[in-house]
């Protein structure tokens, strides 16, 4: 545990993780813990002494039955405190103040307008006059007399506050997000002027030291096993460990037939060009047999998850002195999976493919997950200090059981086939129309509903399919991308012509929330 750090409490905020990230893109080490985590969270305050406590936003309202609140006696540790959202209004709550339902429900961008007396730190060197991104619908009716009003908006009274005596601060709106004008300001005054951190997370440091403990855990010749996806996490990881002790690491690629199609050959020349070895499995057949009948797509997942552990576990049993049981664990996959709790707000939605799954044989191997206390665009980060390929650390995520969950309905060997030529069209103009880069994922969505069409004068009846392509900062939530008519027009034509089995395409415009990024 770093001497100096930040301990965030998430009462459930699409935006909780966001606050660790901008804190440690400060420089700054953080913590993030559910609420419910109590006895975690008492541990690591009294023993371990954060340097500031962040109280994040959430689904709640504090004057309803139920509702998460901290222990008061927090208040008393000594240790800054800064509310954000549901923590502001729960700080006025818990201090004796009246919150109600808001007049008027604020969801987006608002003018902040600072009344703070000139030895508030929370906005030093920050504009009187201000945008803030805005997401409640209550409000702080009744302020205790311990504290002071320190920023209004035209259509909320109390938008910040600060305690007389305490460093106490609150805020209604969100500085983690990065439509808030001078929210890193925001930050970065509580973490370095008020709670006094130090600058002390910084990933060159953090990959020397993970290849150095990973030497001295991986002595005499003991192997590490890695079960090998293709994608960010799985290559850094592959590329840590092996950069730490080299052909000791054995990676295992499972080829499920539910790839992209050009994908096995891509991870086998990458993996060459990087010089680590990598045994592929062609596992086709299984996976097809395993799956037919199948439509729900959370028993579609647990089937792919159990066969690919039970072909894992058949080619680990042929390589000797095995003691390590790698994994692209990543610290969002935790978070994501609610490993803090067992149900709240942030619940994971899926299953997850990396979090809980360790199988029975593998227990006994000891764990190693370089990447689980980093964010995503962290581990791109250490991904180009170890010069990995831009094609790797930035290309689009693919899910774990693969086009299986883009395959709606049952699976098999011509929908996976018609399914991949339309995703190696969609690739090849996003690639064509200079847009790859800047879409976060894009992906073909086949539906198991067949509509009628015409194709060289002649009567179709062929699957009709969804492009989805969305942009997203942290994937928590994400809005569709507003592409150009021609490119879609392009697309749209490729696919109804040159795929037999496609004759409808059909874009979606859903966000994240309400709707999850893939359908399944």
């Amino acid at each position: 545990m770093k001497k100096d750090f930040v301990l965030v409490l998430d009462f459930g905020s699409q935006y909780s993780h966001l606050i660790a990230r901008r804190i440690r893109d400060i420089g700054v080490y953080t913590l993030l813990y559910h609420y419910k985590e109590i006895s975690v969270i008492s541990h690591v305050i009294s023993k371990k002494k954060p340097k500031g406590l962040i109280l994040s936003g959430g689904p709640f309202s504090v004057y309803e039955t139920g509702s998460p609140l901290i222990s008061k006696d927090i208040f008393h540790l000594n240790i800054p405190i800064f509310g954000i959202c549901y923590g502001m209004q729960m700080i006025a709550f818990l201090f004796g103040g009246k919150i109600k339902k808001s007049r008027y429900k604020e969801y987006g961008k608002s003018n902040l307008i600072i009344d703070s007396p000139p030895n508030n730190n929370l906005f030093s060197g920050i504009p009187d006059k201000s945008i803030v991104w805005m997401s409640h619908f209550d409000e702080i009716e009744n302020l205790p007399k311990e504290f002071q009003i320190i920023g209004h908006t035209s259509s909320c009274n109390i938008a910040a506050f600060s305690h007389f005596s305490k460093d106490i601060y609150a805020v209604q709106f969100h500085p983690e997000v990065k439509n808030t004008e001078y929210g890193i300001s925001v930050l970065k005054n509580f973490i370095f002027h008020i709670c006094k951190c130090s600058l002390n997370w910084k990933l060159n440091n953090f990959l020397k030291n993970s290849i150095n403990n990973i030497k001295k855990r991986v002595k005499n010749k003991k192997k590490v096993l890695l079960g090998f996806s293709g994608g960010v996490d799985s290559f850094v990881t592959a590329y840590i460990i092996h950069k730490a002790i080299g052909d000791s690491l054995n990676c295992i690629f499972v080829d499920t037939g539910l790839l992209l199609e050009t994908e096995k050959k891509k991870i086998y020349s990458l993996c060459k060009k990087m010089h680590f070895s990598i045994k592929i499995v062609d596992a086709k057949n299984q996976f097809l047999s395993k799956l037919t009948g199948i439509v729900d797509p959370e028993t579609k997942r647990k089937v792919i998850g159990k066969e690919f552990i039970s072909i894992f576990q058949n080619e680990s049993k042929k390589i000797k002195n095995i003691e390590f049981l790698a994994q692209g664990t990543i610290y969002s996959d935790i978070i994501e999976s609610s490993v803090f709790s067992k149900k709240h707000s942030s619940d994971s939605i899926k299953s997850h493919h990396n979090v809980g799954g360790i199988p029975t044989t593998f227990k006994k191997l000891k764990l190693i997950e370089p990447l689980k206390k980093l964010f995503k665009d962290e581990v791109r980060k250490i991904g180009k200090k170890l010069g990995i390929p831009k094609e790797i650390l930035y290309q689009h995520p693919f899910p774990g059981p693969g086009l299986g969950i883009r395959i709606i309905g049952e699976i098999n060997e011509n929908k996976i086939s018609i399914l991949q030529q339309a995703e190696n069209i969609l690739l090849q103009e996003l690639i064509n129309y200079e847009i790859y880069d800047s879409v976060s994922q894009a992906f073909i969505i086949l539906l198991p509903v067949k509509s009628v069409g015409i194709k060289g004068d002649k009567r179709t009846y062929e699957y009709a399919a969804i492009l989805r392509v969305i942009n997203t900062e942290d994937f928590m939530t994400a809005t569709f991308s507003h592409l150009s008519y021609n490119f879609l027009e392009k697309v749209s034509n490729r696919i109804t012509n040159e795929v037999d089995g496609i004759n409808r395409i059909a874009y979606d415009i859903t966000s994240k929330p309400p709707s999850t990024i893939e359908w399944e």
